[in-house]
């Protein structure tokens, strides 16, 4: 699967969908291999260690909020082995337009207490 491909834009809005439901309060996140199969039931193979996942997941977080101002939706994601996201989520909490501060699990709670409030009632 390749950026900026149909397919892509398809996977795209799919990881929106699913990432938003596990945003609202109450679902607990998903692990990257959860997700991977999530995709895969509808008919998207995206590997949850390599391939185009990480850019799924900008991609996600950036479409929901291009000016930074909710958290990154990608925040629901975490490794099965540490049940917190990986490096890629704290990279993507700290640039533009996010500019998050704090510790990683400063961070990542307070990021994910956020979407739980916005998602509350979508």
């Amino acid at each position: 699967m390749k950026k900026d491909t149909l397919e892509y834009e398809q996977a795209l809005d799919a990881v929106v969908e699913i990432l938003r439901e596990r945003a609202r309060p109450g679902a607990a996140p998903l692990t990257y291999g959860d997700l991977s199969s999530e995709l895969a039931e509808r008919g998207y193979h995206v590997p949850a260690y390599e391939g185009p996942l990480p850019y799924l997941l900008e991609g996600a977080s950036v479409q929901e909020s291009l000016d930074g101002s909710l958290p990154p939706l990608s925040a629901v994601v975490v490794l099965r082995e540490t049940g917190r996201p990986s490096g890629g989520f704290f990279k993507l909490a700290r640039r533009a337009p996010y500019q998050r501060p704090g510790d990683d699990t400063e961070l990542w709670v307070k990021e994910i207490t956020q979407l739980a409030k916005h998602y509350a009632d979508s």
